[in-house]
């Protein structure tokens, strides 16, 4: 699978000039690629202001989302601020070339910028199968929840993280994204953002793609960058035989 990450700086607040801006970047990709990654709300950049910016499902970034699957014949995902029935939604949506699609809503809002205070919070993980991958996305905060991506049973190849990841815990992106892929035997990939927003954040990038082994295949810090990487599924289930530490885990099941 050729997975294409897309680290860029965002307009605050103005989804036009962010939708442009990414549009360009994807135009640019030059060759086949099977799924594109864009950064947590990568309309607005990390706000919580959402009743300014929020958009009804399946309205303008929805449909932009089609028309860049379409033309590139991938998957595109990343999320954006919803409003849904009175509800604001940090949504990340999964948007096939056929115009089928899946919507994940974060599930653990980062409290200390008061996120959980804006928006609601989801209760149900997905994983979505594509060219004979399994694959689960998750958003930003969630990397800190081992629990919630857990491979038990062994159900995804690839675990995506889509984030608007401070540069201030640079330290704990890199460490977790590697300590996710090694305890769930997994590829994973992790997008962020760089540059600063309108509330003085700074962000640093470090989007990464790690092996199952934990190593880094790839890793840049502070610039845009579009960046494609092929992985190997054979190579996963070879090692996965070869080790097959999942046959090990403990049995769970998530309460609320």
């Amino acid at each position: 699978m050729n997975v294409t990450l897309l680290q860029s700086s965002l307009y605050w607040h103005d989804p036009v000039a962010n939708r442009a801006a990414l549009e360009e970047a994807i135009f640019g990709i030059g060759q086949p690629t099977d799924l594109i990654v864009l950064p947590e709300m990568f309309t607005t950049g990390f706000t919580m202001e959402a009743p300014s910016v929020a958009e009804h499902p399946r309205l303008s970034t929805h449909r932009w989302m089609h028309q860049m699957a379409a033309q590139t014949n991938a998957v595109v995902t990343g999320s954006y601020v919803v409003r849904e029935e009175g509800k604001f939604y940090n949504r990340l949506l999964w948007m096939q070339p056929d115009g089928q699609f899946a919507t994940y809503d974060k599930r653990h809002l980062f409290r200390m910028a008061g996120e959980d205070k804006v928006y609601t919070a989801g209760n149900c993980r997905i994983v979505q199968d594509w060219r004979g991958w399994r694959i689960c996305p998750l958003i930003c905060y969630d990397l800190r929840f081992p629990v919630w991506s857990r491979n038990t049973p062994q159900d995804y190849d690839l675990l995506l993280y889509v984030a608007n990841w401070p540069a201030v815990r640079q330290q704990p992106w890199d460490i977790l994204l590697q300590a996710r892929a090694i305890e769930n035997l997994s590829y994973v990939v992790g997008v962020n953002r760089v540059g600063e927003d309108s509330t003085g954040h700074h962000y640093g990038g470090g989007s990464a793609v790690i092996d199952f082994k934990g190593e880094v295949l790839f890793r840049q810090y502070e610039t845009p960058v579009v960046h494609q990487q092929t992985l190997s599924l054979e190579n996963l289930q070879a090692f996965r035989d070869r080790f097959p530490a999942q046959r090990d885990a403990d049995e769970f099941t998530l309460i609320g």
